[in-house]
């Protein structure tokens, strides 16, 4: 199977080394489409696989492509891809917001594949959400499902109006635990910790948290229970969690988020 990245920024290099590392590819049968010569040439020194400028010579080769350009960019792709795609080929859009609809229309072609991985997946341990067009058989989904799974976990959803969803919550998620960090590391240096100190007290305290989650079957209000004693330091942090309504405020940023992943989509649709 010959499989073509379209984008070589963050995401398409990611997932070309996913790829790679987890030979669902060769070097010889991964392609990756960069926006000029220099890029191309620039990467092909630098890493495996076959690298290109001009679509018209790895678009009709490839049996799967991978649209891994910014949502704004996917105008001028679908240019460049006019009059080089086969009925036979998938496609797998990675781009944020832009409706299956219309890359099948601006395409032609219904096999489609959306899907929304998030940052980690630069690691392999993101967690990728995906839907696919009817057209696509059971047998490529599995396919397609085995390579996202290289980047990390996969969750499939039936109708296309989750990804937004998952956009506000897996998509975004890692910003808000990183806010969530930097208020403990502020609150760590201000109580007297170094920043380096500060910083590990709080990285190692989310790690093991959320191991320690994902290792058991409790749920997290159960954990919170066997942390917090009555009385306790842990109560009095949370009491001005309550207070403040932090709780009531995580939920209305995700929500404000899925609002705005909604507004995107409809104005690239």
């Amino acid at each position: 199977m010959k499989i073509l990245i379209l984008g070589a920024g963050n995401m398409g290099m990611t997932y070309a080394q996913c790829l790679l590392r987890s030979r669902i590819v060769t070097s010889e049968n991964l392609m990756v489409l960069c926006r000029s010569y220099e890029k191309a040439n620039h990467l092909s020194a630098l890493h495996e696989g076959r690298f290109f400028s001009n679509p018209s010579l790895c678009i009709p080769d490839a049996d799967l492509l991978i649209l891994a350009v910014k949502p704004q960019d996917s105008k001028h792709l679908f240019e460049q891809m006019e009059g080089l795609t086969s009925p036979g080929q998938v496609f797998i859009s990675i781009m944020a917001g832009v409706k299956m609809s219309t890359v099948a229309a601006a395409i032609g072609s219904d096999k489609i594949i959306r899907a929304m991985p998030n940052l980690p997946a630069q690691i392999g341990a993101g967690v990728t959400a995906f839907t696919s067009s009817e057209q696509v058989t059971r047998i490529e989904l599995v396919m397609v499902q085995n390579l996202l799974s290289t980047t990390g976990k996969t969750v499939y959803v039936e109708q296309e109006d989750m990804l937004d969803a998952a956009t506000a919550i897996s998509g975004s998620g890692p910003a808000y635990v990183y806010y969530f960090m930097n208020a403990m590391i502020e609150a760590a240096i201000n109580m007297g910790f170094s920043p380096s100190e500060a910083e590990l007290l709080v990285s190692q305290t989310f790690t093991g948290a959320v191991d320690l989650y994902n290792k058991s079957d409790l749920s997290c209000e159960n954990w919170i229970g066997r942390v917090a004693s009555k009385g306790g330091t842990t109560e009095a942090a949370l009491k001005v969690f309550r207070d403040t309504a932090l709780h009531e405020d995580i939920v209305a940023g995700a929500n404000a988020a899925l609002k705005r992943a909604r507004e995107l989509g409809n104005s690239n649709a």
